[in-house]
């Protein structure tokens, strides 16, 4: 089975409400839908996050998507590394996973549907039965984030996730609310990369009062040198996030001890199969590893699913997103949690991810692109 054409297409979502989070707010998401068609008629579905505009991720697709014609789909692993190291993908690794991670996911898809069997028993069988999922209250005030962190518990979520890294005054009063709301369940906070290292050292001082489970990413990416500094420095445990991108940089925390878990998606690592490998570096480590949530559809929560119900060392609580589109792209499999999991029933009858598009949904999300180009921070 040979790959015969790939098709690329930038998406607008929109956010139901607007996903505040430090350093600024946003309405909506760009992405790529990835099809790789092949001589069987199979095609497989993926998804790469892009920038806004999507023109950059969607040139640098365009100019390694010649390698992977003619090729056979099952070298799945040989067509990524090759495109890996094409011209400026040299340099910037990072770059290279986001724009390749939609690619590769379609790619196992279409893998998947050839064999008959879901891409996560493709990538080691599930270690698990359910995966767990935080519970994440959107809002700009204490009081809009109080209310939706209470239904969120209420509705059976072990893990309360919230953003912070907005200002001393307001990450106290709202992690104060939510606290409250929420009562002893577990609370993560999430600074994304918001602070200086004598910043987050007093920020997390003071935050530890409300018993935060950990502190993702209070510094800056990539420092993984000054994450080691304020895990040192404080007694809440530190997930490092935009810091790690490749297994490099999972063996360098490791290494050098700079955090206590990763948050990692397989977006940032460059694949399903990379995202496996780099669980599995952690896991020598004896570092767990979280699912990272970006502004994507259920094509790659799905994904996600897939290669989650894989790693032994996963932690409850993992990042999920598409919940927060006014509108999704995908009608099956239904990613509808249950007292905040979902199980491996959702996707173990697939073949490959089990995705069916809504192709009206993708025909509006082409057309807000093609009508706003990009949507706006504020």
């Amino acid at each position: 089975m040979r790959i015969t054409d790939i098709s690329l297409t930038p998406l607008a979502l929109a956010f139901r409400t607007p996903y505040h989070w430090a350093g600024r707010v946003d309405h909506g998401a760009t992405v790529i839908l990835v099809r790789v068609r092949t001589d069987t008629g199979i095609t497989g579905i993926g998804e790469s996050t892009a920038g806004m505009p999507a023109e950059g991720t969607l040139a640098a697709l365009l100019g390694v998507t010649p390698l992977f014609i003619g090729q056979p789909v099952h070298d799945v692993e040989r067509l990524i590394h090759k495109a890996r190291f094409l011209g400026s993908f040299n340099y910037t690794p990072w770059y290279a996973n986001l724009v390749l991670a939609g690619l590769e996911m379609a790619i196992w898809d279409a893998i998947g549907m050839a064999a008959g069997r879901p891409v996560y028993q493709l990538l080691g069988g599930a270690a698990h039965d359910t995966v767990d999922y935080f519970g994440f209250p959107q809002g700009d005030r204490a009081d809009e984030l109080a209310t939706h962190a209470r239904a969120l518990a209420e509705a059976g979520h072990s893990v309360i996730y919230m953003k912070v890294g907005r200002g001393e005054t307001t990450d106290l009063r709202n992690v104060a609310a939510v606290r409250e709301a929420i009562g002893h369940r577990r609370l993560r906070l999430d600074a994304n990369g918001a602070w200086s290292v004598p910043e987050a050292i007093h920020m997390i001082r003071r935050l530890a009062a409300f018993e935060p489970e950990w502190i993702e990413q209070p510094t800056a990416a990539p420092g993984i040198a000054a994450l080691r500094h304020v895990k040192e420095s404080v007694h809440v445990p530190i997930a490092a996030d935009q810091s790690v991108f490749t297994i490099d940089d999972v063996y360098e925390v490791c290494r050098q001890r700079a955090a206590d878990v990763i948050v990692l998606s397989p977006h940032e690592a460059g694949g399903l199969l990379a995202f496996r490998l780099a669980a599995a570096a952690a896991e020598g480590g004896g570092i767990p590893v979280c699912l990272h949530g970006q502004s994507v559809s259920g094509i790659s929560d799905t994904a996600q699913h897939h290669v989650g119900l894989t790693v032994p060392n996963l932690t409850a609580g993992n990042q999920i997103m598409h919940q927060l589109l006014a509108e999704d792209l995908v009608q099956r499999p239904r990613l509808t949690l249950s007292g905040g999991a979902m199980a491996e029933t959702v996707v173990s009858g697939a073949s490959g991810l089990g995705i069916d598009l809504d192709h009206d949904a993708v025909a509006r999300a082409e057309e807000r692109y093609r009508r706003d180009a990009r949507y706006h921070h504020s």
